[in-house]
């Protein structure tokens, strides 16, 4: 008996969905490759600051810090300029490679032209403002491209994992290029030349990562693509109005910034060094062992990241959300009871303890991995969602608006993790991994480590309460979109009798 073909996500819905070839999927998103190369490269800034320029380290971190929010702030006044333009060739190349070049000579003038000349403080801080706005500039227009690509829920999530594994590969891989080929040829030390040709060589690479990445948007980058539906003008352009309307009138949206604000939160906590000191280095005995698990859990990762996009496909961005962050809750407290309830510097010590320890932590790391996919598709979903909510193809404004919690959130992780570490005795001099533990090291680590992200979960789940986004409903979004973009598509005149 012949075995009948799978029906595709349109066949089964009920609508004409929007699809991307997949190296299509897999080019684009090699714009966040890119812009992790300038990640790693921006990790050497207060080498930079102090070699170069002669910033004493503890202004170098505040002025890291100032930048990091100035960058949100700037988010919302670009995705302004991107909503409103339109070009007969689109959008998405355009604000890439205008970010990526602006970024890029941003760091030739930082790390190449001006280090070691004198020029002091002020000129640093200009140069990095200038690569804060080609940066957003880049990243914005690089999120946008997940909506766009396609909105068949089967195949949106697998934009995320493309996305997540160049997140996990490039700082890795790069990381390797700077400390193991280039480091060594300077004496093992980061001089101002030594920072110089890991510049020029990062830039380079980045180019032809770009390069790439627009060519997987080009068939895409079209003025249709970006059109609204709002019908009671002639002609929809985005305001302030509009951008604020997004925030105080969509609900799911709201929601959703809840739920990846308290996440974040508890993400950048738990990996500021000195909380890995802690954990790491004084509670386990083993400073080495954070990065050791981290590597090892990369290709885990992916795998949990492949799966979660299926399983995100067939239950929606909602359900595989709420599913896998109870899966994740359940084995964080499972850990820090595991944690509460032996002796942790013994945990290295015994086969059957550090067995339990490393898979209940690799299974936690995978499922977070899940609830990312998840987060990356629902994100798509909202626009959408606004599009249907009030006429308005409001990608940027999205992304935008994201990012702005996110860089605020970033900003305060360290300083969080400071103040908790401040009020366990650490005030004058900063935790070692040769420190003794003690017991409120113990409860402050594991509140850190375990607690604040257990918390952020529960936000998460109460959040997803009355998000009504489900895989039903977004099925219905996009036939009311579709339907609405039907009435305003020019009748064709009928072919004449002959």
């Amino acid at each position: 008996m012949a075995r009948l073909p799978k029906l595709t996500a349109s066949e089964v819905d009920g609508v004409n969905y929007r699809r991307a070839r997949t190296w299509e999927i897999a080019f684009s998103q090699l714009n966040n490759g890119s812009a992790m190369i300038f990640y790693v490269l921006v990790g050497l800034m207060s080498y930079l600051q102090n070699a170069g320029y002669g910033i004493a380290v503890a202004v170098a971190g505040v002025i890291l810090t100032l930048t990091r929010v100035l960058d949100g702030v700037i988010d919302p006044l670009l995705a302004l300029v991107i909503e409103k333009v339109r070009f007969r060739f689109g959008k998405l190349r355009l604000f890439m490679l205008t970010g990526w070049a602006i970024r890029s000579v941003a760091v030739v003038m930082l790390f190449v032209w001006g280090s070691d000349k004198g020029l002091g403080a002020g000129f640093f801080v200009g140069m990095y403002v200038v690569y804060v706005i080609g940066s957003s500039m880049n990243d914005i227009a690089g999120q946008m491209t997940a909506p766009i690509l396609t909105n068949d829920p089967r195949q949106r999530p697998t934009v995320q994992v493309w996305a997540t594994v160049y997140a996990y590969f490039f700082p890795a891989l790069f990381s390797i290029v700077s400390t193991v080929l280039i480091l060594p040829r300077h004496g093992n030390e980061f001089t101002v030349e030594m920072l110089s040709e890991t510049a020029v060589v990062f830039v380079a690479c980045s180019f032809v990562f770009q390069v790439l990445a627009c060519l997987g948007v080009a068939r895409i980058d079209k003025p249709e693509n970006f059109t609204h539906i709002d019908v009671s003008k002639e002609k929809a352009e985005v305001t302030v109005r509009d951008m604020w309307n997004l925030v105080a009138d969509n609900g799911p949206f709201k929601r959703y910034l809840i739920s990846g604000a308290s996440d974040k939160l508890a993400q950048v906590v738990k990996s500021q060094a000195v909380i890995g000191t802690l954990m790491w280095g004084i509670l386990l005995g083993n400073m080495q062992l954070g990065t050791t698990l981290g590597m090892m859990a990369i290709l885990p990762g992916i795998v949990f990241a492949i799966f979660g996009a299926r399983y995100t496909g067939k239950h929606g961005s909602k359900g595989a959300t709420v599913t896998w962050t109870w899966i994740c809750l359940g084995l964080a407290v499972l850990l820090a009871a595991f944690c509460l309830s032996v002796d942790l510097q013994s945990v290295l010590g015994s086969v059957p303890l550090t067995v339990v320890f490393f898979l209940v932590y690799l299974l936690l790391n995978g499922s977070a991995m899940v609830v990312t996919v998840a987060s990356g598709a629902m994100r798509a979903d909202i626009v959408d969602y606004e599009l249907d909510r009030s006429g308005k193809f409001l990608p940027a404004t999205v992304t935008a608006a994201y990012n702005l919690v996110d860089q605020i959130i970033s900003s305060l992780g360290s300083t969080l993790a400071l103040g908790a570490v401040a009020l366990i005795g650490f005030t004058a001099v900063m935790p070692q991994p040769t420190d003794s533990p003690t017991t409120s090291i113990l409860f402050m680590t594991l509140a850190l480590f375990f607690g604040l992200p257990i918390l952020g979960w529960i936000c998460t789940l109460v959040a997803m309460r009355g998000y009504k986004l489900d895989r039903h409903e977004m099925i219905e979004v996009q036939k009311r979109v579709a339907g609405r973009k039907a009435e305003l598509e020019p009748v064709q005149p009928e072919a004449a009798l002959t």
